[in-house]
């Protein structure tokens, strides 16, 4: 059996889509992988998304691809790495962002975005396992109808979360969200390939995110 350590409000969720047949597949393959080879994150973190991010207090939703593939980096969070880690690319190129539209002049010296998860970011990865050093090699195991599943419990039983699509994977991913109740902002992704080629810098998600969280009389994310 795999560890779903989740926070208590997810449990509802979790307790309709674990039973299933396509959830049993995962658990086989995912324990089959960690078993015959070295993967990421550590077990005990697979839904560390879930741990972190309180469904109550759901803001925003962030999709990611799969985790990270390097030694230490993936925690089960998208995007993010553990402090001691060297901030990856994508990530490097968020703070900047971050920075630019907020006239900021610290940059952050830690990758890790637990503070973001616990404001009620859901930093979702579509594929929640990977083989080290080869990205996209659990993409066999049916992750991602358990990932659509989460985008589309959201959307049916939450209103007025923002969804950050960047890139054309996540963007695929906004078929599955009724866009009459909640917001969606698309861009290129934070890669450097996309951000070189001007996809990415200039979105401005950050301070939009910000402005959309005021008018809804919530508070805003301390990214």
């Amino acid at each position: 059996m795999l560890d779903c350590t989740i926070e208590n409000s997810w449990k509802s969720f979790f307790d309709t889509e674990t039973p299933k047949d396509y959830f049993k597949k995962i658990e086989q393959n995912v324990l089959s992988e960690y078993e015959n080879h070295i993967c990421f994150p550590p077990k005990e973190l697979i839904f560390n998304a879930f741990h972190q991010c309180d469904l109550s207090n759901l803001k925003v939703v962030i999709l990611g691809q799969d985790p990270y593939h390097g030694t230490g980096e993936a925690h089960g969070l998208a995007f993010s790495v553990l402090e001691g880690i060297a901030i990856p690319p994508s990530l490097k190129n968020i703070f900047i962002e971050i920075q630019n539209s907020q006239n900021a002049v610290f940059f952050p010296t830690s990758g890790n975005l637990e503070h973001w998860a616990k404001q009620g970011v859901l930093l979702l990865n579509a594929t929640l396992t990977v083989r080290k050093d080869l990205a996209n090699s659990h993409k066999h195991i049916p992750w991602q109808q358990f990932t659509d599943r989460v985008i589309e419990y959201i959307s049916k039983e939450k209103e007025d979360i923002i969804f950050l699509l960047w890139g054309s994977f996540a963007q695929k991913k906004k078929k599955l969200i009724d866009t009459t109740k909640h917001v969606v902002l698309e861009s290129g992704h934070p890669s450097p390939l996309s951000a070189n080629r001007g996809l990415w810098f200039g979105n401005n998600h950050f301070n939009l995110t910000n402005e959309i969280l005021k008018k809804q009389g919530k508070p805003e994310i301390e990214w």
